[in-house]
């Protein structure tokens, strides 16, 4: 027996494992992206991946990011929903090693007189105390490698947390982005509108004054009136619009709405980065979406091993020693010594088809996983292309509305000087400052719509294009009535498994 030990433990490190090993399933990748010049070699390395954001210089968008990362609830969920992953994924990993306890009992207890006996019991029982104190062991001895199926599902399925926080977190950091630009986008068109008030009120006053010197009639003096009036209204559907993504803000970042507020700018938006010659279509296969897909389908393609190792025998070390006396001052005499132990084989005879089913069931989610991976790399190929088609069409847009707003700002100021030489009608004067004030408030408008364009780029990339190295987990700032554990070790494992999935060892080849 006392051989046993060790050729159990050289027999599990060479047990086989059954199920079938993980290889990443080949996936079509783009030869080139249809909105952007294709070159082979490196990307370009100046957007970084964790920080990515500061490509805008921003200092105020750098804050709300930091204030974002530490304060979203939606992150802190995830964050905690991959603590549940990752301590399952070490729950596991204990099921590879035996069980020692030590139970201990006092208690009264009778016997039955007609309990099975190999002499007669002539009515003989025994009524009083008892005391047991005893070590036992249990081993499950992983011959078929379920409990090694079962620990490469949990951990693959850790690693998809981890993604899955790094999705949330990046879809938090595109929006804080996309909402800021927004609101910097409405900022300059509030100061346009606001300038436009302005010379609209000088305009009535010049209207006022021809009225009154009896050059105009009443009809002047109403235009202009209407003109201003409309431009304070324009302002307060802005300022409404401004109020709502400031809310929306303030959701982002945690804060309560009531009592944030983001300091209105007149400066108007920068154009967007410069994007990279080119970059390869490999880089979605880092997008956190589509790895937290892979990793899915390599722990379905794990629990498919966990479910056919049911199928075959599971032989289990069972052992127990102690002392065992109706006495107390006897219990720890060597008379009262016992222990038992052996091999416990459990062999599956019938279970009314539930292994054949759960095994039809574990290659079912498999396919379903597979299918949700494929669908997230189209996914991710098409938000590309989406988001480069659009900056195109955008820059596009923007060089010819600045043409418009240059020639409507210089027909505006043309038409005024006549007007105001009493020789073009006020009429005129009206509809050029109008086409003045809506091309440059479109100019405003497409700004912004380019700032918030390149973010979802930068997301459809999964967050940029220097993407080498993985991410450590967001430093959320903890819930003071939360219950984590303060004594939690996060770095170790979550390196691990990183470590092992850059080398493919999670889940078998690749």
């Amino acid at each position: 027996m006392r051989f046993l030990l060790p050729i159990l433990l050289l027999a599990t490190s060479a047990a086989a494992q059954v199920g079938p090993d993980y290889e990443r399933p080949p996936t079509p990748l783009p030869e080139r992206f249809k909105n952007v010049a294709w070159r082979t070699g490196n990307p370009s390395s100046h957007l970084p991946k964790g920080e990515w954001w500061k490509i805008y210089r921003d200092p105020k968008l750098n804050e709300l990011q930091a204030r974002a990362t530490a304060n979203n609830q939606e992150l802190k969920g995830a964050i905690a929903r991959f603590d549940q992953a990752r301590t399952t994924a070490r729950m596991s990993r204990s099921d590879l090693f035996p069980t020692l306890g030590v139970p201990l009992s006092a208690e009264r207890q009778r016997t039955s007189e007609n309990q099975p006996s190999p002499i007669p019991m002539n009515g003989l029982r025994y009524e009083g105390p008892a005391y047991n104190i005893a070590a036992d062991f249990s081993w499950e001895i992983d011959l078929w490698g379920k409990l090694r199926r079962s620990l490469e599902a949990n951990e693959s399925e850790a690693l998809a947390a981890a993604d899955a926080v790094h999705n949330v977190l990046l879809g938090i950091q595109a929006e804080v982005a996309s909402t800021y630009f927004q609101i910097r986008a409405l900022d300059t068109e509030i100061a346009i509108v606001r300038e436009a008030v302005g010379w609209r009120g000088e305009a009535l006053k010049i209207a006022r004054a021809r009225v009154r010197a009896g050059a105009a009639n009443d009809l002047e003096e109403a235009q202009g009136e209407t003109e201003v009036a409309s431009a304070e209204a324009e302002i307060s559907v802005l300022q409404a619009q401004r109020d709502q993504l400031e809310n929306a803000l303030a959701l982002l970042l945690g804060a309560n709405a009531s009592s944030f507020a983001l300091p209105a700018t007149a400066r108007g938006l920068p154009g967007p980065p410069k994007i990279p010659a080119g970059f390869p279509s490999d880089l979605l296969e880092r997008r956190p979406d589509v790895a937290a897909a892979e990793r899915q389908l390599a722990a379905a393609t794990a629990r498919i091993g966990v479910a056919q190792a049911e199928f075959f025998p599971s032989v289990s070390l069972l052992g127990s020693a102690g002392y065992q006396s109706g006495d107390l001052d006897l219990l720890f005499d060597p008379a009262s010594l016992m222990w038992r132990y052996g091999p416990s084989i459990r062999v599956p005879v019938f279970s009314g088809n539930k292994n054949r089913y759960n095994l039809s069931r574990s290659h079912a989610r498999h396919d379903e996983a597979l299918a949700a991976y494929r669908q997230s790399f189209l996914g991710a190929v098409a938000d590309v292309e989406t988001s480069l088609s659009g900056l195109r069409h955008l820059a596009k847009e923007s060089e010819a509305l600045s043409r418009a707003a240059g020639s409507a700002s210089k027909a505006a100021r043309l038409v005024r000087t006549q007007y105001e030489a009493g020789t073009s009608p006020y009429i005129d004067f009206i509809t050029t400052n109008r086409t003045a004030l809506d091309t440059e408030r479109a100019v405003a408008r497409v700004a912004g719509r380019r700032m918030v364009a390149s973010v979802s780029l930068v997301k459809a990339l999964g967050g940029g294009w220097d993407q080498t190295r993985a991410l450590p987990m967001p430093e959320a700032s903890a819930d003071p009535v939360a219950k984590s554990d303060p004594e939690r070790v996060e770095v170790p494992l979550l390196k691990k498994l990183f470590k092992k999935r850059e080398r493919g060892a999670v889940g078998g080849k690749r």
